[in-house]
């Protein structure tokens, strides 16, 4: 029987009992080993050559460095690295600046553990996860007058219907049987053509216009 891979996580959070009580809610999963702790968004950055984390959680609203400036920062230098971005807001200026700055999730921070837990493991293999509030906000900014864009190809609305499904990269490569090169192709037109940044907007903007069928 396999053992789960360790995901490690770093935690970034100005506030010592938020840290406190996420390292805590760590140590119940076998499979989430906590790295590193950072208090703002540079301690952050000089962190993780030496602590190589695979997931962080990133709080947005901090001193020195906050955590759109931060996710940004990392993710130049360190692009493997998945950013869950969470928070006490759900803002429409912090959901778009951290999901454009290529934070992979979005949550509340009333996440439930079990949640939390999920959202790491689909961070760390390459999945969005968005809170339900941080979805709304995304629904909400898309503008009236834009019109639907319904101009992609019959293999990226195949994409399309996978990456809305959680899939990662990898899985709809082996799902469509085409290599991740081309995947990550047609995801990047994909967003060009629907005129979002990221796959978390893309996702929001298929449910949206119906796109997909859930």
């Amino acid at each position: 029987m396999n053992t789960p891979q360790t995901i490690r996580v770093m935690l970034v959070d100005d506030h010592n009992v938020v840290r406190s009580g996420l390292a805590t809610f760590l140590k119940a999963y076998e499979d989430l080993e906590l790295v590193g702790e950072a208090k703002n968004g540079v301690e952050a950055l000089s962190l993780c050559h030496s602590k190589k984390p695979d997931v962080i959680l990133m709080d947005l609203i901090m001193p020195e460095m906050d955590g759109i400036a931060a996710t940004q920062a990392i993710l130049e230098d360190y692009p493997d690295i998945k950013i869950i971005a969470m928070t006490s807001f759900d803002e429409e200026e912090l959901v778009h600046g951290v999901l454009a700055a290529g934070a992979i999730s979005y949550l509340l921070k009333n996440v439930s553990s079990d949640e939390l837990a999920k959202a790491i493991r689909d961070a760390f293999s390459g999945r969005s996860m968005l809170s339900p509030e941080a979805a709304r906000v995304l629904i909400r900014a898309t503008r009236p007058s834009k019109q639907p864009l319904f101009d992609l190809t019959e293999r990226e609305m195949e994409v399309l219907n996978l990456v809305v499904q959680g899939q990662s990269n990898q899985q709809i490569a082996e799902a469509l049987v085409i290599s991740i090169a081309t995947v990550k192709a047609h995801i990047s037109s994909i967003l060009s053509k629907l005129q979002v940044s990221s796959r978390a907007e893309a996702i929001a903007y298929a449910i949206k216009h119906k796109l997909v069928s859930l």
